[in-house]
């Protein structure tokens, strides 16, 4: 159910969130009442609140929220915390917070095909944080969509090196079946973070010249865990590279946490 503090939602909840629009977030999805990662949702949550209202957050209070969306739900679902103030508004976002917390759920992405990319020069506000200013991602990949492709990933003004994609991490695999995350200004994906753990990875610049020289990509979330990208622009990529499968099998060996 969705919620407010653990209170029922009314339409003066969601207003000054709509309206502003001032706050961040986490979503994590849940298999049969259990996550992965959830201490690093946790963490995200309290350094996010920490960066953008300069308060704190207790962990057992999110938790309790997560329980309450999770409650009579079934089967594999994503619960979305956002942490925003509704008495902060857009003349006076500098005044003292009180966070709030607003817990949804959605159902699961029903099928996860490769996905084929443009490129497109762009970075997030905070990249570091997983905010809920989306309208700049969100105008980019609509653009990229009208263009005829799935969704956009975004380059490094000025460098042109590979970042991320507007909701999602993007991982590329080289010759010796390591792993290879951009070095740029990302979100710290929970999801990346994971597979970090448990395959072989390393951080560098990666630029679109350098694409005929990987074996292949993806992107990754918590929703969709690992999703091949089949092409980037005009350069094809393989989705049914084994890597993507032993990536995608160890990520799912990963011990969960009841919600």
């Amino acid at each position: 159910m969705d919620h407010l503090d653990g209170a029922p939602l009314s339409l003066a909840d969601l207003k000054a969130l709509a309206l502003t629009n001032f706050g961040h977030f986490t979503s994590l999805r849940v298999d049969d009442g259990r996550t992965k990662g959830l201490p690093l949702h946790l963490d995200r949550l309290v350094h996010d609140c920490r960066t953008v209202f300069d308060a704190e957050l207790d962990r057992a209070r999110i938790r309790e929220a997560i329980r309450q969306a999770a409650s009579g739900q079934t089967g594999s679902y994503v619960v979305r915390v956002t942490v925003f103030d509704p008495q902060l508004g857009v003349a006076s976002p500098g005044a003292d917070a009180q966070p709030h917390l607003l817990a949804t759920c959605r159902p699961v992405p029903r099928s996860c095909p490769p996905l084929r990319v443009a490129t497109r020069a762009y970075q997030r506000d905070l990249p570091e944080v997983k905010h809920v200013g989306l309208f700049g991602q969100l105008a980019v990949r609509r653009a990229a969509q009208r263009a005829g492709f799935d969704d956009a990933l975004f380059t490094e003004p000025g460098t042109g090196a590979f970042s991320e994609g507007g909701t999602w991490n993007v991982g590329f695999i080289d010759d010796r079946d390591r792993v290879i995350w951009p070095q740029a200004r990302v979100l710290p994906g929970v999801t990346m973070r994971l597979l970090q753990d448990v395959h072989p990875s390393g951080t560098r610049p990666v630029t679109p010249a350098d694409l005929p020289t990987l074996r292949t990509a993806f992107a990754t979330n918590t929703a969709i865990g690992v999703r091949p990208l089949s092409a980037i622009d005009d350069q094809p990529l393989d989705p049914d590279h084994p890597v993507l499968a032993e990536l995608r099998r160890r990520y799912e060996d990963i011990p969960s946490d009841a919600v």
